[in-house]
């Protein structure tokens, strides 16, 4: 039975090494995230059970009030609140969402302000609790964002989810082109599956599994690079420059009339209805006079309804209008590239592609390891790396590789940094290696 087929060329060991390198270091931190990512993808049915008595009207008997009556009830539970957001229910079964800008509040986000939602039954008006949130999140799903995202370690565990969503495309593009390189070589073929080396076939069920998730995968990296710090930086900055970035509101105040009272959020909703908005809308009050009343569509899935106003606070009349439409290709995509990465794009068949790419990568990581496991030495205590390849790069190669590097060192600092420690342990690891041995 033929031996599977190493590659040659210089551009095919640098992959090997790469790959086997990388992916042995990073798995670990890959196995956390897609742990924590899946559980992540179950955030909508968790929050609902968790927080059912807040979220859902435990009376719908009759016709819904005027929200000014809900935002009312919240104020008069809480008078040492200012009203922050008002987010009127969607459909018959959930309460009125009053977010409250409130001092004293618990600690629950190390990123972010807290809030007091007061949740409102529309058609009693009776208040049916409050939760401390953070835009408008409760605290589970806070909780479970950050444990995806930095472990709940604040900005230290950052580092973490940096390190796995930047090497997760590397690892996964070396690892197609070592498929490739190998599918092209003399005696890899589909009969590796019957090959009674269990190697052999680990490695045939590896890269077809590989192959097959590769483009999620490299997709579910990409689109958490927004949501992370530094790459999330680089990826702000580029749109900027390419005039791509997500256009916000600009209308700020407006001049007050002598005497003039300003309009209720009733008649804000009239205005938003009458301009087009539609689905779950977030009613961002003034905060002193002047200011303009800002509404938002902020719901979630197919299609993506993306627009704001701004409501002039003494004559309703909508004053500036920013459409989904007229946004930049680029933050258009960065938009549904989150909600996808979320789960929250097309319902729950989204969530369960997530959890199946999630699921699938840690297949992948066990394999990998269970391969190391079977052609390791007995006696290492480190895996029989593919050799160094450096030397056996082309000039041309090399100063590809070396300006590539650069770039995505740029573009994320964490694999920048790692990738950098990296070629200094090689390169030290390697020199030892070479160092002949004294003999007695």
């Amino acid at each position: 039975m033929p031996s599977a087929a190493k590659p040659r060329s210089g551009l095919g060991l640098l992959a090997r090494r790469v790959h086997f390198l990388a992916g042995f270091a990073v798995a670990p931190f890959l196995v956390v995230m897609c742990l924590t990512g899946l559980v992540n993808a179950g955030t909508p049915q968790i929050v609902n059970a968790l927080y059912g008595p807040e979220l859902f009207a435990d009376n719908t008997a009759g016709a819904p009030r005027p929200v000014s009556g809900q935002v009312a009830a919240a104020v008069a539970a809480h008078p040492g609140g200012t009203v922050k957001e008002v987010i009127p229910p969607v459909d018959g079964e959930r309460t009125t969402r009053i977010v409250l800008s409130t001092p004293g509040l618990p600690d629950i986000d190390k990123f972010s302000g807290e809030d007091l939602t007061v949740y409102v039954n529309p058609y009693t008006n009776q208040v049916q609790g409050e939760l401390t949130t953070v835009k408008d999140r409760p605290p589970a799903q806070v909780w479970l964002r950050n444990i995806h995202g930095n472990l709940n370690l604040g900005p230290p565990g950052r580092f973490y989810s940096e390190l796995a969503t930047s090497w997760l495309p590397v690892i996964v593009l070396f690892g197609l082109a070592l498929w490739g390189i190998r599918r092209r070589s003399r005696g890899v073929s589909a009969r590796s599956w019957q090959s009674s080396s269990k190697q052999a076939r680990l490695r045939a069920l590896h890269g077809s599994l590989g192959l097959f998730l590769g483009i999620g995968l490299v997709a579910l990296a990409v689109t958490g690079f927004s949501q992370s710090h530094y790459v999330g930086d680089r990826v702000d900055q580029l749109l900027e420059t390419l005039d791509s970035a997500e256009p916000h509101l600009e209308s700020e105040k407006v001049a007050v009339p002598q005497g003039a009272k300003q309009i209720t959020v009733d008649r804000v909703l009239d205005t938003a209805g009458a301009t087009g908005l539609r689905g779950e809308l977030t009613i961002t009050a003034p905060a002193e006079p002047g200011e303009v009343w800002k509404v938002a569509e902020t719901g979630t899935g197919l299609p993506v309804r993306h627009d704001s106003i701004a409501v002039d606070p003494y004559t309703g009349k909508a004053i500036e209008h920013v459409a989904f439409d007229d946004y930049p290709l680029l933050a258009k995509l960065t938009i549904l590239g989150d909600q996808a990465h979320a789960g929250t794009l097309f319902g729950i068949a989204n969530q369960i592609v997530v959890a199946l790419l999630a699921i699938g990568a840690l297949v992948l990581i066990v394999i990998a390891y269970r391969m190391w496991w079977i052609r390791r030495p007995r006696t290492a205590l480190w895996p029989p790396a593919p050799p160094p390849v450096w030397r056996s790069l082309s000039r041309t190669e090399l100063l590809a590789v070396v300006v590539i590097s650069a770039i995505l060192a740029w573009a994320m600092p964490v694999l920048g940094g790692t990738l950098l420690g990296f070629l200094v342990l090689d390169t030290v690891i390697t020199a030892v290696r070479r160092r002949p041995r004294r003999t007695r």
